[in-house]
């Protein structure tokens, strides 16, 4: 089965200002922090169903190189990415 990944507002803000930051700490971070995320994308478009169900029908998938969680839910055929939060924050709080 094929997933189309959409990516709410939040999380597009969530990722632009991680990016950002990163990019201030070092030039060039911000685009592998963002590749990063592509990888998780891409894993996501083929198996999101692997993950297991975290809080109130989200998902999480954290990155390799960098501390930051996705959040998602499945709806039917779509993987919907709420949020992409630093893995030190209290995640319920802002799903």
């Amino acid at each position: 089965m094929s997933w189309r990944v959409i990516l709410r507002p939040k999380a597009e803000t969530d990722l632009s200002e991680a990016a950002r930051w990163y990019e201030a700490q070092r030039q060039n971070l911000g685009d592998r922090f963002l590749d990063e995320i592509g990888r998780v994308l891409d894993l996501l478009e083929s198996s999101p169903e692997r993950r297991p169900v975290y809080y109130r029908g989200f998902r999480p998938v954290l990155t390799r190189r960098f501390p930051y969680k996705l959040f998602y839910r499945i709806e039917g055929d779509k993987v919907i990415i709420v949020r992409v939060l630093h893995a030190k924050r209290d995640h319920r709080l802002h799903l």
